[in-house]
Parts: C-alpha cells; sequence; structure tokens
C-alpha cells in the first residue's frame, strides 16, 4: 500500500472544516454527535481522507460513549497506534496507516473476543454500503 502524502494547503482543500480539524490536528468531536455512532447499516468503513477499508459493520458495537465503536480494524495494516499523552492521561491513538489521519484512540475495555474498543471518530470516516463500492 502506498502512503498517502499531501500538503496542509491541499488537505484543507478536500476535506471540511472539522475532518481537517479531527484528521490532521488531532481533534475530536462531540460525543452523540457523530453520523455513525448508532448506524446499524452494513458495509466497510474508509478513511474520509484517503479512501482506506479501517473497519466493517460486522465488528462495529454499542458502546454507549457517543462515538462509534469497533471491536477490531479490518486488518492490522489498516491502522497504526501510536502513544497520547495529551490531555493528562495516556492513551493510544489509531491512526490511518494508509494517510496518517487521526481516527481516535484504542482502549482495553471492549467486548470479547479482542476486549478491544476502537473509538473513532465519525467525522473521520465514510461508511462504504454493503452493496455500494466508490
Amino acid at each position: 500500500m502506498d502512503k498517502v502524502q499531501k500538503t496542509d494547503e491541499e488537505w484543507r482543500r478536500e476535506l471540511t472544516a472539522e475532518q481537517y480539524h479531527v484528521t490532521r490536528e488531532k481533534g475530536t468531536e462531540r460525543p452523540f454527535s457523530g453520523e455513525y455512532d448508532k448506524t446499524k447499516e452494513t458495509g466497510t468503513y474508509l478513511c474520509v481522507a484517503c479512501g482506506n477499508p479501517l473497519f466493517t459493520s460486522e465488528t462495529k458495537f454499542d458502546s454507549g460513549s457517543g462515538w462509534p465503536s469497533f471491536s477490531a480494524p479490518l486488518s492490522q495494516e489498516s491502522v497504526r497506534t501510536e502513544e497520547d499523552d495529551k490531555l493528562f492521561m495516556r492513551r493510544t491513538e489509531v491512526l490511518c496507516s494508509r494517510c496518517d489521519a487521526h481516527l481516535g484512540h484504542v482502549f482495553d475495555d471492549g467486548p470479547q473476543p479482542t476486549g478491544q474498543r476502537y473509538c473513532m471518530n465519525s467525522v473521520a470516516l465514510k461508511l462504504e454500503k454493503e452493496g455500494e463500492k466508490k
């Protein structure tokens, strides 16, 4: 998979202000405000910035956190993680492996069998519904 690298100016032209803030400036949307928090439609969740397939609806669950949550990424190659020490706590940031877009964070309080909760920002995702193609 080829890395996607663009200038800030290019990202600003292609993304909405909120998408840019979350994916490029590591922002967070307000809880319970995102388009995909309660979505139950089937399909694949792509990176809004580059179209990289990240998660499937099969691993999505309602965590009650106010953000769409998944128990596992589509594959280990879909995302990468980094330690995040902002906000005076240690968290694990989740990024798109293709374009380094900030997606959200992963926590160890998810359902079995993974025990993981990938807590993502809706604005960083685009749902490709089952049967739809880009």
